[in-house]
């Protein structure tokens, strides 16, 4: 069964870098054509795709958040980490972390329970 976790602080301040992890339980993260994607939804608002690291290690990002935004990944604890810089209380959301294809939406998807962030100013 595939499983996974998001953990990180729940509290940021603005100007500060957000970080967030996602472990990984059930499958290896470095399996041919699957990806670990994040998202985020802010309250009120709809789910937005903020980017995408593949088996590979390769990265894209959604253009609106390219500039503030890395991800990277360690595949020993089978684990794909978000970082997130200059955040404002506009960044403030529930963080998903979600196993799926290479293209979201190309799955079968599995996905953490979410984390909420609030970023203060």
């Amino acid at each position: 069964q595939v499983q996974l976790q998001e953990s990180g602080p729940g509290l940021v301040k603005s100007s500060q870098t957000l970080s967030l992890a996602c472990t990984v339980s059930g499958a290896s993260i470095i399996i041919n054509n699957y990806a670990g994607h994040w998202l985020r939804q802010p309250p009120g608002k709809g789910l937005e795709w903020m980017g995408v690291i593949t088996y590979d290690g390769t990265t894209y990002y959604s253009p609106s958040l390219k500039s503030r935004t890395s991800i990277s990944r360690d595949t020993s604890k089978n684990q794909f980490s978000l970082q997130l810089n200059s955040v404002t209380p506009e960044d403030t959301a529930k963080y998903y972390c979600v196993r799926d294809g290479l293209v979201f939406g190309t799955g079968p998807p599995h996905w953490g329970q979410g984390t909420q962030v609030t970023v203060s100013s």
